[in-house]
């Protein structure tokens, strides 16, 4: 049975700090049984994740807190960064014992041990984090001019119309080949920087720019070369000028645990002069691959043939991607680039993302690594290994697809406080600046788009049915009022709030490649644009939003509740996803508070504001502390 007043792990009263702590730190425990239990001893123990290490350190009685005895005592972490599994056994004087952990008292069973993040505290750049991030996919963006295809890696062609639907049924051999462009171009985002920047993006993350045979290309054929069809490096170069004018810095996406199959490092088809490892076991590339046997059968992503997986520990390769000095992670960092974004980071090995993160920290100081990691990144597991992504040497943050799913769940219909224990578990368990450095989204390239998800009643159950599905009217307002506080959360959550383009414009669409159309100028929702606009205004204006710590303040059923505070700045999100209009009395001893989206104020009386939130309704509550 639980007795959260005996331990909690989030409360300074039982453990101090909160969450994750810095090598070498003390962590105060207080565990707290009824005295009536008769417990005269107590023994935190815990065991070191990556040294296997079991460490026991006795609580001892302090003092008697009306009916319960605190035990107390001072851990000091290890000295590298490690998961402390932990848990307490608390003894009698007659012998008798107890063991308690996160499900309560454990006579019996699997230990369900509480988690401490020891991680080595080192440098994390600022503006990832604190600013506004907004992802392209290249192709998709916006067209200049009609491309041609002829004589490029891969049997591409254009669609003419830029509305038109991309390809989604597969060929007569049965494939999906990726093979259809619209055109989108480096100078093509370039010319809508100023379109950008008034909505106020600080950060661009473009899904893959370098040569390759697919629209997505993150089957890569040349890491070197940006793919003729988005421009030249000197487009790429240009682009990060003129985004570096406007106060915009550029990520790019590095794909690095596979290349593509019609790569120069491949070359299956031989489309490129020199020789790939497909065609030659003397090709200088052949190491980088493993063949069994040669040539037929080798290791893929997924064993989706068109994308041969690389060795990563194969000296020439981290040469090539990371070591030499015009390596591909140096040479973009140089032509421009602010960071990289690590496609499928648990395919990667540990010390490959570190060595990343040291190149990059060499050629670029300021830079920014970002991981794709769909879990918990602090207990994350690969390949039968626990990863070290957050723990101080590789990964600056990672993408926040918790998040993403607990929102959804919520504005569908969901309890406010499972919104909040998926993001309190995820705030214990990451190092504060790898919290406030999360990539927090609604949707991506690999997700629907979340007006669909949000107004849609079901799923379509086949993919004919999907590519056609629209929102009725009635259903796509219930997605835009949805979407709209989604949005306000977003902005005003600790991370980085992240916009898949069009997502701010009420594109819609089901899974790849429905969610994966032509940007819609000049058909935007503008209402919906100026909403996001405002939110990332807000942001930008109030430092509290881009640092300041989180306070839950409500969160029960349809109503949730929190806020960001920094510096006498309290500023306070309140959203009721709820169909039908809900009241409360909010507990509230600050100074009068103004909704900046309606410029409507609030008097406290009796340290309370009484509320009542019409339905699908959400606020942002100012207030200046004294």
């Amino acid at each position: 049975m639980r007795d959260p007043f005996v331990f909690d792990s989030r409360s300074e009263f039982c453990k101090k700090p909160f969450g994750a702590v810095p090598c070498g730190s003390e962590v105060m425990f207080h565990v707290r049984p009824l005295t009536r239990d008769g417990y005269s001893r107590c023994v935190l123990v815990a065991r070191r994740e990556f040294s296997g290490e079991e460490i026991q350190m006795e609580l001892l009685p302090e003092a008697v807190d009306g009916e319960r005895t605190r035990f107390t005592g001072v851990l000091t972490a290890p000295t590298e960064p490690e998961l402390l599994w932990y848990h307490f056994r608390l003894i009698r004087s007659d012998g008798s014992t107890a063991l308690l952990d996160q499900s309560g008292w454990q006579e019996t069973g699997e230990i369900q041990s509480w988690q401490l993040t020891v991680y080595e505290k080192t440098a994390t750049p600022l503006w990832f984090g604190g600013g506004v991030v907004y992802q392209i996919f290249p192709d998709r963006f916006c067209r200049l001019s009609l491309p041609d295809p002829t004589g490029l890696v891969g049997n591409r062609w254009v669609h003419e119309n830029w509305n038109d639907q991309p390809v989604w049924a597969p060929d007569p051999d049965g494939e999906v080949r990726n093979r259809d462009f619209f055109g989108g171009s480096l100078n093509g985002i370039t010319a809508k920087l100023d379109d950008l920047a008034a909505l106020g993006v600080t950060v661009l993350y473009l899904n893959p720019i370098f040569e390759s045979a697919s629209n997505h290309r993150y089957n890569t054929a040349d890491y070197l070369r940006i793919d003729p069809m988005l421009g030249t490096e000197e487009d790429f170069r240009h682009l990060c000028r003129e985004a570096k004018q406007r106060g915009i810095r550029v990520i790019l996406d590095g794909v690095f645990n596979h290349t593509g199959s019609q790569s120069r490092y491949f070359n299956a088809d031989g489309f490129y002069p020199g020789v790939g490892a497909a065609q030659s076991t003397d090709s200088p590339y052949f190491n980088w691959f493993s063949f069994h046997p040669w040539p037929t059968d080798y290791d893929a992503w997924w064993g989706i043939m068109t994308l041969p997986a690389v060795q990563e520990n194969e000296p020439d390769y981290r040469d090539f991607i990371i070591r030499g000095q015009d390596s591909v992670v140096r040479h973009w960092l140089r032509a421009g680039a602010s960071g990289w974004r690590l496609d499928v980071a648990d395919e990667l090995p540990d010390d490959f993302i570190a060595e990343i993160r040291t190149a990059m920290e060499e050629t670029a100081p300021d830079s920014f690594l970002l991981g794709e990691v769909w879990e918990d990144a602090t207990t994350k597991v690969a390949h039968s290994q626990r990863r070290r992504y957050l723990l101080g040497h590789e990964l600056h943050g990672v993408m926040n697809y918790p998040f993403r799913t607990a929102l959804i769940a919520y504005l569908r219909g969901g309890d406010a406080d499972d919104f909040r224990e998926t993001l309190e578990a995820l705030r214990e368990n990451y190092p504060p600046e790898a919290f406030l450095s999360l990539m927090n989204f609604l949707g991506t390239h690999d997700t629907p788009r979340i007006l669909t998800v949000l107004g849609a009643d079901g799923i379509p159950d086949s993919k004919a049915g999907r590519a056609t599905y629209r929102l009725s009217p009635a259903q796509r307002q219930i997605g835009l009022e949805r979407l709209r506080l989604a949005a306000l959360i977003l902005f005003t959550f600790p991370g980085a709030p992240t916009v898949y383009y069009g997502d701010e414009a009420a594109m819609e669409g089901w899974e790849d490649p429905f969610n994966r159309a032509g940007y819609p100028w000049a058909q935007e929702d503008t209402d919906l644009k100026a909403h996001f606009a405002e939110l990332a205004r807000f942001r930008r204006s109030f430092p509290a939003l881009q640092a300041g710590v989180l306070h839950w303040i409500w969160t029960s059923g349809p109503l949730l509740i929190f806020a960001r505070e920094l510096d006498g700045q309290l500023l306070t999100t309140v959203v009721n996803a709820a169909d039908v209009s809900q009241a409360l009395s909010l507990p509230w001893s600050a100074p009068p508070a103004r909704d900046l989206l309606t410029g409507q104020r609030f008097i406290p009386t009796d340290n309370a504001i009484p509320l009542t939130l019409p339905p699908r309704s959400g606020w942002l509550l100012q207030t200046d502390l004294p």
